[in-house]
């Protein structure tokens, strides 16, 4: 595969020196940046993420901030999830959709206070869309992006970690909930979340200068735990159900097509600019959505574009739009878009992979 060419365009991160050292063997680009996709390999990748403790470089997930006393309304535009009752130090999973109820991102919202937030984003450009509701609704706000780079800490032994490096008051953070911490004089916001279910945090490193020093101490401190530069799995992620905005959904697509009906409280989010679409499609249901799916047979390639998914007799039913070999679970496990009339679990399907038409079945769950 060709290689990536450097420039200013496509970013380094506060923690790219840690990652290089640690022998990254692959990117992506995600807003613009560089986000580490494999170390050692995707497999080896994996089970160490299930047995030990990574310190991963997700400085990509780029902050939104929206300060200013009409805060609070513009991030309730911005979601059909209902905010009244979010409370500062709760992080919340916020869909954001655009005046149709397409999907524009999938961030985590962090509740500084209440006239200040940060929209933690995936892989868009949402800074220029919160920008033009902010000054086409001449709304009293600051909008920027921030000095703030994410690092996440995951695994079983994530905990004893962050425990050494920022005191065992760390222990004590709940859920999607947050603290502040100090790290070398630096106040550090702390939550316990992060892009995998294997338990963990995600520090937002205040200040770029910070980037290399905290992963070193991070490093040092967990040598006997077994500490590895990490990244988001490809395998694991699939397991667990966590899309990827990008692949797995689009602005062509609603929440409820995406599986994520249960974070719209639309008939109450009054103020979210998708809202009446939204009620149009609660009232009806989607047509399609996504569906845990396995794959038979022997492993299957990267899924770098749409795989169709056919009943047995050839009709394109949905496609598949991540897909990878579970070690654990023994067979290929893929996220899929199916229609509404082949989506029950147990339904057999057929998808068409590059290496070649696969039996396949519908689940009701994801494996994680």
């Amino acid at each position: 595969m060709p290689l990536l060419s450097p420039s200013r365009r496509l970013r380094r991160t506060p923690f790219s020196d840690g990652v290089e050292a640690a022998g990254v063997k692959a990117y992506t680009v995600y807003n613009h940046m560089l986000l580490p996709t494999v170390f050692r390999s995707v497999e080896e990748d994996y089970h160490h993420l299930k047995a030990a403790v990574q310190v991963w470089d997700v400085a990509c997930e780029r902050q939104v901030e929206i300060r200013g006393p009409d805060a609070g309304r513009l991030v309730q535009m911005l979601t059909p999830r209902d905010l009244r009752g979010m409370l500062p130090g709760q992080c919340y999973y916020v869909p954001i959709v655009d005046e149709t109820g397409g999907m524009l991102n999938d961030p985590v919202a962090v509740k500084l206070a209440e006239d200040r937030w940060w929209i933690s984003i995936a892989d868009s450009d949402l800074l220029y869309w919160v920008k033009g509701l902010a000054y086409g609704y001449r709304l009293d706000v600051l909008v920027d992006e921030p000095d703030i780079s994410p690092l996440a800490v995951q695994g079983p032994k994530a905990e004893d970690l962050m425990a050494r490096v920022f005191g065992d008051a760390v222990r004590r953070i709940r859920f999607f909930r947050f603290g502040h911490f100090d790290f070398q004089g630096r106040d550090m916001v702390v939550a316990r979340s992060g892009y995998s279910k294997q338990g963990g945090f995600e520090i937002y490193v205040n200040g770029t200068d910070m980037g290399m020093p905290l992963w070193n101490a991070l490093m040092e401190a967990g040598r006997d735990l077994d500490v590895h530069a990490g990244c988001p799995n490809l395998i694991e992620r699939i397991e667990s159900g966590l899309l990827s905005y990008g692949n797995d959904m689009t602005d062509d697509n609603t929440p409820h097509e995406c599986w994520l009906g249960r974070f719209c409280n639309t008939q109450s989010a009054i103020g979210c600019i998708g809202r009446d679409a939204l009620l149009r499609v609660a009232k009806e249901g989607p047509l399609q959505q996504i569906r845990p799916i396995s794959i038979d047979g022997a492993k299957v390639g990267v899924c770098d574009r749409y795989w169709p998914v056919t009943t047995r007799q050839g009709e394109q039913v949905g496609r598949i739009s991540s897909a990878a070999w579970s070690p654990d679970f023994d067979t290929n496990v893929a996220i899929g878009m199916v229609r509404i009339t082949h989506w029950d679990a147990g339904t057999e399907l057929v998808v068409q992979t590059p290496q070649g038409r696969r039996d396949a079945r519908v689940h009701s769950a994801f494996w994680n």
